[in-house]
């Protein structure tokens, strides 16, 4: 008899894992944001940016204090329905902070997002909501 197994990831109480996405908003541990967000580890808050060629490091002023505080090391950065090149500018400015970006669509930056939190990286992700 073959029983089942459980692939199902542990995760802690408290960490943020985003449940869904589209229709311009997320579902993030059974809150709805209407719109785009920055999901940390502990807390998930609105953002303004609507789209990924308007993203600035004034924009991501939240992740890069959580870069300097250790929090964050990994950004996965949701830029819609397509991945977009990030400025050299920027991705230097965020390894100043400690903090490497990685440009994805949004639906596989919310993916990624949890399986990193599942396995206790210390992630964030800014997401720009998509239809």
């Amino acid at each position: 008899m073959i029983r089942p197994v459980d692939v199902t990831p542990l995760i802690p109480a408290g960490r943020q894992i985003i449940e869904s996405y589209g229709d311009l908003r997320f579902r993030v541990s059974g809150k709805l944001y209407e719109g785009s967000v920055l999901v940390f580890l502990d807390r998930t808050l609105p953002w303004a940016v609507r789209e990924g060629a308007t993203i600035t490091l004034e924009a991501l002023a939240e992740i890069g204090q959580a870069g300097e505080s250790g929090t964050v090391e990994v950004l996965l950065l949701g830029c819609g329905r397509r991945a977009v090149q990030v400025p050299a500018d920027l991705k230097a400015a965020l390894r100043r902070h400690g903090i490497v970006v990685e440009p994805m669509d949004t639906g596989a930056a919310a993916r990624t997002y949890n399986v990193l939190a599942a396995e206790g990286r210390r992630v964030a992700a800014a997401l720009i909501a998509t239809a």
